[in-house]
């Protein structure tokens, strides 16, 4: 006579419970590196267009304003998402005059998670809008002040 081994519902349940333990300690860290490595890639993105911008200001003797719905030749030159594509992207970049101030003296960089342009779905609560002026500053809108590094 041969004999079965099978398991018992008590070990399963066992099994069932470690593994939700697991999940709920691993997810939140894992979301919480995602939308950290995107808030990086926008720094990213950030830091490259302003080297780009700096550029046309040496030649031109001003910056250039753009955004998403930018439709002048010079303007599309800059890349309005932070990612590979748009559809993939998390933030939505845009560039424009700083307060109070022309575009031949200042310009001010943003990056806005999660618009109708780029992935919708993103959010970044702790550091929500980022933005890169040509003076040298950089903040961002959310509660954290350790958004940029």
């Amino acid at each position: 006579m041969r004999r079965c081994y099978a398991y018992t519902l008590v070990e399963l349940m066992i099994v069932l419970v470690i593994i939700g333990i697991l999940t709920s300690v691993a997810y939140p860290n894992y979301t919480g590196f995602v939308i950290k490595s995107r808030r990086i890639e926008a720094q990213i993105a950030l830091l490259d267009i302003m080297q780009k911008q700096e550029r046309y200001y040496s030649a031109h003797n001003s910056y250039i304003a753009f955004s998403a719905d930018s439709s002048d030749p010079d303007e599309k030159r800059f890349k309005w998402w932070s990612g590979a594509s748009a559809r993939d992207s998390a933030y939505e970049l845009s560039g424009h005059a700083c307060p109070g101030l022309s575009l031949r003296s200042c310009i001010e960089l943003r990056a806005v998670p999660g618009t109708a342009k780029v992935n919708p779905r993103f959010r970044d609560p702790v550091c929500e809008t980022l933005t890169l002026v040509s003076t040298g500053e950089h903040r961002a809108g959310g509660k954290l002040a350790g958004c940029w590094p």
